[in-house]
């Protein structure tokens, strides 16, 4: 039977993680950001990936990374979740390194593992694992056409782009017209990438490759989630506790108690899936299944977690100063992100085979 409790390993990950980010990514200096030209904490990422080696956990140490799984990684996300770190972890060391890992670019894979060069898969954030994609043209060896929703292009110095000759090129992010994009999340900017003629090398095939990453994004994007949902709860928890009406805790109240248990029973399922995602992607056994459930669920329990959060910390949710309305972001941003939860459930019905009344 899967073990799907945390190790004593990943559990010292987790704390040094924590650590890191809490001198790193406090909610001030997060949210001084979202109003600066540089939403992207790239400190931040380089104690993450040059510091702590963790851009290439789930890259074979014979490539120049850790040779980690995708457990390891869910543990790094938990906390970024926690978090909403700016840095370009799912991104790069997880979707762009996954194409690679499908497609066999060891050069390349060996510059994103050292955590030095960061990627980024051109294809809209929106795409779900089973969904048809964009590509641009191939003309006369050359890069044409236009990419939307592509997430943490402005800080990538490689993207990974499409074609319509069924390949997949590498792409200096310099070569490449970037227009920034309104995004609702504002720690993971979206932009729109613009190819001119530019000159790619080819990586080799998309299908598996786009196919291969866009799962894993998927599947780990769930324990992100998880620690949006979890730091939600937590704090809402410890605010309960200090905010006093009638000379007494609110979190006394019963009608208070009911919802905020309500939550905790969806945030330990929401453990359990993603989890359980993370698993089935280190172990290779029913990937899609367990990818589809975790995203199925994960999405409306993270926003459902954001909005009780604001709700209940009164006047002083609403406030900027306060970071509640950057978790609120993300989950938003999130339950979009590599498939709608209603997507993953046809998905999942069809895998299954339970067909719709």
């Amino acid at each position: 039977m899967t073990d799907l409790l945390y190790s004593e390993e990943e559990e010292a990950l987790r704390a040094a993680v924590r650590d890191l980010l809490a001198d790193h990514c406090d909610a001030p200096g997060v949210i001084a950001r979202t109003e600066s030209d540089t939403p992207h904490d790239l400190a931040a990422w380089k104690a993450l990936a040059d510091g702590m080696g963790l851009a290439g956990l789930l890259v074979p140490e014979a490539q120049g990374g850790q040779g980690a799984s995708a457990r390891e990684v869910a543990v790094v996300l938990e906390e970024l979740g926690r978090a909403v770190a700016p840095v370009p972890y799912l991104t790069s060391a997880v979707v762009a390194t996954e194409a690679l890992l499908a497609s066999g670019d060891e050069e390349l894979l060996g510059q994103l593992a050292s955590g030095r060069t960061i990627g980024a898969l051109a294809v809209g954030l929106h795409t779900a694992p089973d969904a048809v994609w964009k590509t641009v043209r191939l003309e006369n060896g050359t890069l044409r056409g236009e990419l939307t929703g592509i997430a943490d292009a402005g800080v990538a110095d490689v993207l990974l782009v499409p074609a319509d000759d069924g390949g997949l090129y590498a792409v200096p992010a310099a070569a490449v017209t970037l227009t920034p994009q309104v995004s609702l999340d504002l720690t993971r900017p979206l932009a729109t990438v613009r190819l001119d003629g530019v000159p790619g090398r080819r990586v080799g095939d998309a299908e598996p490759a786009v196919r291969r990453a866009l799962r894993a994004g998927a599947g780990l994007l769930a324990s992100e989630q998880l620690g949006v949902a979890d730091w939600a709860l937590t704090e809402t928890v410890r605010y309960l506790k200090e905010r006093k009406q009638f000379n007494r805790p609110v979190g006394g109240f019963q009608a208070l108690k009911h919802r905020l248990a309500q939550l905790w029973l969806e945030v330990v399922n929401l453990r359990a899936a993603a989890r359980a995602a993370a698993d089935a992607l280190a172990s290779g056994e029913d990937t899609e299944i367990a990818v589809a459930v975790a995203q199925a669920y994960a999405a409306p329990v993270a926003v459902h977690a954001a909005e009780e959060a604001l709700q209940l910390h009164g006047g002083l949710g609403m406030t900027w100063e306060h970071p509640i309305h950057l978790y609120l972001k993300r989950a938003k941003a999130d339950s979009i992100a590599y498939g709608t939860a209603g997507a993953h459930r046809e998905a999942l019905a069809g895998l299954i085979d339970l067909q719709a009344p």
